[in-house]
């Protein structure tokens, strides 16, 4: 990039000089602003939307105006007024860009720009966060300003259900999490009626903490699953089993890889320990599901680190943000077998009825926008996946902060006893210090450590992130010690000598104010009410005293050179590093940032390479001795850049297999929006039926040309299936046989089924039947999708393996995943015509659900696949109605995922219904 610049110049200083141009054009309309009402003021709302709506004035025509509206707006409603660095993010956003802006340059209100303008089109813009905390503060906070200028603001957020949901949906701007937003768009596909749909058309989508949900979150897939088999004693028995095995000798593991499987010995072990003879055999497919799940659980799992237990629970820790994923479970059974592991309740396995990758998400919306302190390390990603670009946004103020060399040690004894005795040496001053880790194990050793030395401190993990708010608030306080764990997304502001409008609110709590008047109290809307001015004027009173208390530790702060970060290990990905870094020195404070590594710890040892262990082994370090060099610094970085390249790959690996999945899904969806839409359905399924009978005609006539040699008797076999009430109507002629053609044979044959469908119509009701064909392609369509989803994933499972014979094992996917999708849409036609035929007077046709939502959580609903129930398995209700009826079923429909009926203990796929 160094030679680029020379050649090119800075690129990112050109952008930013093109979007200075427009700034200069806002703040041009400041003055004029202020000389409004805020009943003008407001009133330009109106007067926009109709501007758009009558003249076909653009957003761009219309940016330079709104974003002074916005800001003068934001000026009255919060008492803040957008920087100029803050316009330039602004246009950034609305630009469909990142904007890359430090921690502590206000990227909360750097969205409300963007938010504002494009809200103003009526399509509903989405601000997405990392936690439902964020989702809620910034709906109330930044709400205000929407408020105050006549917009509406949603919030969708866990406990938001309902017609509550639906309503935050229809708000101009909705506040939400990326797995709500997620969530909702894979339950609207699952709904019977129009009136369920919670979301509109995904139109224009900020991303807060961008890099953190489009890059880090994207490896794991959104999934909707019900309960499937219960396989809870094959994953006790297989953990049992593995618990006495021997690393190398019986097991291995990859640690790159991060892969683990049985040596030539292990398998001997286990085909003793569960009387097979061949665990390869395709019979035992199952068990070595178990026992593999069982080998990761107890080897490569670890106990808080990559998960918790918690009130007999397994809760899953987020990699990235240190956070729990409440509700979320590990997939393929590998969440079982940690519930095994643990000896908590083991759930039943759990089928998928509904899934996407967050990148194919967001990449449906219209626009989308993000924001960060940390993307221009991932930009070739965002480029290549979502077209987005980076801009990096100048600071307000000069950034202070000193980030020194980092210091590394040859084991993590000395790494940790280093650091140890760095926060007790600091703590002496004073100065405030922040102990970033990777996971709750390191972050409780060290406060272990801490305590040993009597050094008072706060811990900020998965444990007690109840807290977070309060602990992160007041960690630039004097004296301050804090350890925490990623701080990615936290959302609050260390300020140097503690946050003055936490310790007001915290005490107005005290005093027995309600949340609702301490949110009034804070904003700067005008009232009439005596309890929410006294409020207003107590927190004013408070913010005051608070301040003033607080200057003189400010103050002190700042000469002890602001707050401190120690970085205990270099994460895998610079920008996480970048981000725990980027909690010193905002707004043009003073800091220092330092990373204390040792050569035993898993980037090093797995990345780093001999070349460090030569650089360590040449100065021959003692235990407690640490090298300060540059050259070492670009080592560590150079590891991690490979172990981000290797990321990458799996996300556009991930992406990759999802693309094939998501053009059927769209297809799919697509079908099923046409039905809740009412789209009177009657012409499709026509072209459902000719299509069918296409398929019966045309392998018969292929054979020849001559209609003589026709087989007559396979094509009325074959349109028998369709409809018992065919009776075998085709018979010609000799002489008629001399005149036929293929095309003629066609004609007939729908005239025939044309004059059946018609007396099918009369008997139900032309308007009856219209919602039948409704209801019976909406669960045709549903219960094969789920089959398909089931069955893509196995073959996803298996695909790997085409490697060995030197095919790309996704071009292999793609080519059979069509394949399979084009069998599905054969089935879901075939199915549904014949449907359609044997319906009675007495057919339900009410519309079920294929999932029975049980007390669901958002990932997870818990319910059962229903059949076709009084529709699907009935036979005409006339007497005279052959024995021979296609479509009726003595016995209940039997899943490919359900147990099989011969007692095996094996899922009916892998063996009665093996083939099938």
């Amino acid at each position: 990039m160094g030679l680029l610049s020379k050649v090119f110049g800075d690129l990112n200083a050109k952008e930013v000089k093109k979007i200075e141009t427009i700034v200069d054009r806002i703040e041009e309309l400041d003055e004029d602003m202020k000389k409004l009402t805020d009943d003008e003021l407001r009133n330009k709302t109106e007067e926009f939307k109709k501007r758009i709506r009558e003249n076909g004035e653009s957003l761009d025509d219309l940016l330079p105006e709104a974003f002074a509206v916005c800001r003068e707006g934001a000026w009255r409603s919060l008492g803040m007024k957008h920087f100029r660095v803050q316009l330039i993010g602004g246009v950034v956003l609305h630009q469909g860009r990142i904007a890359e802006m430090k921690t502590g340059e206000g990227k909360t209100l750097v969205a409300t720009l963007a938010a504002y303008l494009n809200a103003l089109e009526g399509k509903g813009v989405h601000v997405v966060t990392v936690n439902d905390y964020l989702a809620k503060r910034d709906a109330e906070w930044m709400g205000r300003l929407y408020n105050f200028l006549g917009l509406s603001v949603g919030c969708v957020i866990h406990e938001v259900e309902g017609e509550d949901r639906k309503e935050a949906y229809k708000a101009d701007i909705t506040y939400g999490t990326n797995n709500e937003f997620g969530f909702d768009y894979l339950r609207d596909n699952m709904v019977i009626y129009k009136e369920e749909l919670t979301q509109r058309p995904l139109n224009y989508a900020i991303v807060d903490e961008v890099d953190s949900i489009l890059v880090d979150e994207a490896r794991t897939p959104l999934i909707i699953s019900g309960r499937g088999v219960d396989s809870s004693t094959m994953y006790r028995s297989a953990n049992s089993f593995v618990r006495n095995l021997r690393l190398d000798q019986d097991y291995k593991i990859e640690e790159k890889d991060e892969q683990i499987s049985l040596t030539d010995e292990g398998v001997k072990k286990s085909e003793e320990h569960f009387k097979v003879e061949n665990l390869s055999d395709p019979d035992n497919m199952e068990l070595n599901h178990y026992i593999n799940q069982a080998l990761r659980a107890n080897y490569m799992m670890k106990k808080d680190v990559d998960y918790i237990v918690k009130d007999g629970e397994i809760l899953i820790v987020d990699e990235f943000t240190g956070r729990l994923m409440y509700g979320r479970r590990f997939s393929n059974g590998l969440h079982q077998a940690i519930e095994a592991k643990e000896g908590v309740n083991v759930r039943s396995e759990s089928k998928t009825l509904a899934t996407i990758t967050l990148q194919n998400y967001f990449r449906m919306y219209n626009k989308l926008a993000g924001m960060t302190g940390t993307a221009k390390t991932e930009e070739d990603e965002f480029r290549e996946i979502y077209n987005m670009d980076v801009v990096v946004i100048p600071t307000n103020k000069e950034i202070q902060r000193i980030d020194n060399q980092d210091s590394v040690y040859a084991s993590e004894k000395g790494k940790f006893k280093a650091i140890i005795d760095r926060v007790c040496e600091l703590n002496k001053t004073g100065q405030p210090i922040l102990v970033g880790t990777i996971s709750i194990e390191v972050s409780e050793y060290i406060s272990s450590m801490l305590k040993k030395r009597g050094i008072k401190h706060e811990v900020l993990n998965a444990k007690n992130h109840e807290r977070e708010a309060e602990i992160v608030a007041q960690a630039g306080r004097l004296g301050a010690v804090t350890i925490a764990t990623n701080m990615a997304g936290r959302g609050t502001d260390i300020i140097l000598g503690g946050n003055p409008d936490f310790v007001a609110r915290k005490e107005m709590k005290k005093e027995g104010f309600t949340p609702e008047q301490i949110l009034f109290a804070v904003g700067f809307e005008p009232t009439s009410d005596e309890k929410l001015e006294m409020a207003r004027n107590r927190y004013k009173e408070l913010m005051e005293t608070v301040s003033k208390d607080k200057e003189e530790e400010q103050k002190r702060v700042v000469e002890l050179g602001g707050l401190c970060i120690i970085g205990t290990e270099r994460h895998e990905s610079r920008r996480i590093d970048n981000q725990l870094r980027g909690r010193s020195g905002r707004q043009g404070d003073p800091g220092l940032t330092q990373f204390f590594i040792s050569l035993e710890d898993d980037l090093m040892r797995l990345f780093g390479g001999e070349r460090m262990q030569k650089y360590v082994e040449k100065f021959g370090l003692a235990e407690d001795e640490a090298i300060e060099a540059g050259v070492l610094t670009r080592q560590i970085e150079a590891a991690q850049k490979k172990v981000e390249g290797k990321n990458f790959g799996i996300r556009k690996y991930v992406l990759q297999y999802d693309d094939v999945m998501n053009k059927q899904r769209e297809t799919i969806y697509e079908q099923r929006k046409s039905v809740l839409d009412g789209e009177d359905v009657n012409g499709y399924i026509k072209n459902m039926l000719y299509e069918l009978i296409d398929g019966i005609i045309d392998p018969v006539t292929m054979v020849s040309k001559y209609p003589e040699e026709w087989n007559f008797d396979d094509i009325n076999d074959g349109l028998n299936q369709i409809t018992s009430k065919y009776h075998n109507n085709l018979k010609y002629s000799e002489e008629e046989l001399q005149n036929l053609d293929e095309e003629k044979l066609k004609e007939d044959v729908r005239k025939i089924f044309d004059e059946l469908y018609r007396e099918k119509e009369q008997e139900i009701g032309t308007e009856q039947m219209r919602e039948v064909e409704r209801m019976i392609l909406l669960r045709v369509v549903d219960n094969r999708w789920m089959d398909h989803i089931d069955a893509m994933e196995q073959l996803k499972n298996g695909i790997g393996l085409r490697a060995l014979g030197q095919q790309d094992p996704a071009v292999a996917y793609a080519k059979e995943g069509f394949d399979m999708f084009d069998e599905m849409i054969s089935d879901i036609r075939e199915e549904t015509v014949k449907y359609c035929f044997n319906v009675t007077l007495e057919t339900k046709t009410e519309r079920h659900k294929v999932v029975k939502s049980e007390n669901a959580s958002k990932e997870e609903f818990s319910g059962e696949q229903s059949g076709m129930g009084n529709m699907a398995g009935e036979a005409p209700s006339e007497e005279k109605a052959p024995k021979r009826e296609p479509v009726k079923r003595k016995e209940p429909k039997i899943g490919r995922n359900d147990p099989c009926p011969c007692g095996s203990g094996l899922k009916y796929k892998n063996c009665c219904g093996k083939g099938k």
